[in-house]
């Protein structure tokens, strides 16, 4: 039971990581000068390790999920509703677009001059929202160890009750 636990943390762990690389290369994407004065020397070294968010991002998104909806089940929706776009959208402005916009590199554009409206830049707060769920979750593991002993052990015995119930060979 105690391996499970530690084994849920490492997860977390991995995936707060994972979603801090994955925001520096979104900021980068969007505004490259700004993240390479912020890092100074320190950024050809970290470039080198910039996972490329576009193909990253589903693999980190679908496994925080799965860990949220097992851990912190209440903030799930809120989670998917960062990632995905409104249903009923007419226009697409700073405070509908999501990441699955991002990932779809929409721009939107008006004018003759093509003057950006609304571009990639309007996913980070999604993103970092996303990331702020996620760390939830550690405190979740700080506040009641109890509860995901009891998370552990409940899918322990639907284990064994499965394995008593199947027929034999």
């Amino acid at each position: 039971m105690q391996a499970n636990i530690e084994k849920f943390r490492k997860d977390l762990d991995s995936l707060i990581k994972q979603g801090q690389l994955l925001l520096v290369a979104m900021q980068y994407d969007c505004h490259p000068e700004a993240v390479e004065e912020a890092y100074g020397e320190d950024f050809k070294k970290l470039k080198k390790s910039l996972p490329n968010f576009k193909i990253e991002y589903q693999g980190w998104y679908s496994a925080s999920k799965a860990l949220i909806k097992q851990l912190l089940p209440d903030r799930l929706a809120d989670f998917t509703r960062h990632y995905e776009k409104p249903k009923p959208r007419k226009d697409i402005t700073f405070e509908n677009y999501r990441v699955e916009d991002y990932l779809q590199g929409l721009r939107v554009t008006r004018g003759w001059e093509k003057e950006e409206i609304v571009g990639p830049q309007a996913a980070i707060p999604h993103f970092e929202q996303q990331r702020a769920i996620l760390k939830a979750v550690s405190t979740r593991f700080e506040n009641s160890l109890y509860d995901i002993r009891q998370l552990v052990q409940a899918d322990l015995f639907d284990s064994e009750l499965a394995t008593a119930t199947s027929p034999p060979d």
